[in-house]
């Protein structure tokens, strides 16, 4: 009998499935737009781009720049930029229209915080900061 289930297994290995359907490549899909909204895979890297970009000035001067969302209290800024040195001589309103030449930033992809640490909420000019945001 054993000889037997061998010789069977043997046949069973050597036959080939008939495929009914074409072989599809698999495709990821991170972002979708529905309505004119669009949507993100949670835990994708990829950010809305509808998120409006601002400069955040927190407590104990922590000041970075990034794509702004607010849930409840929480608040977040994506692909963000710590701002060590503004590089301005007219202050901090300079950077609204974009980094200066002399402006020094630090990626910090994700930066968390509730929404009690914010001193100021500046938006600046989408076009200026797109290239970093």
């Amino acid at each position: 009998m054993r000889k037997h289930l061998s010789k069977l297994m043997t046949k069973l290995k050597k036959l080939k499935p008939k495929r009914r359907f074409k072989k599809v490549e698999n495709t990821v899909i991170n972002e979708l737009e529905v309505n004119g909204k669009t949507y993100v895979l949670k835990g994708s890297n990829k950010v809305s781009c509808n998120s409006p970009i601002k400069i955040a000035i927190l407590q104990r001067g922590w000041v970075f720049v990034g794509r702004f969302s607010k849930v409840g209290q929480d608040c977040k800024l994506e692909n963000a930029y710590c701002i060590r040195q503004w590089g301005t001589t007219k202050g901090i309103g300079e950077l609204v229209e974009g980094p200066t030449s002399k402006t020094v930033l630090d990626p910090t992809p994700t930066v968390s915080f509730h929404e009690m640490t914010v001193v100021a909420l500046i938006d600046v000019s989408e076009n200026g900061w797109k290239s970093k945001c």
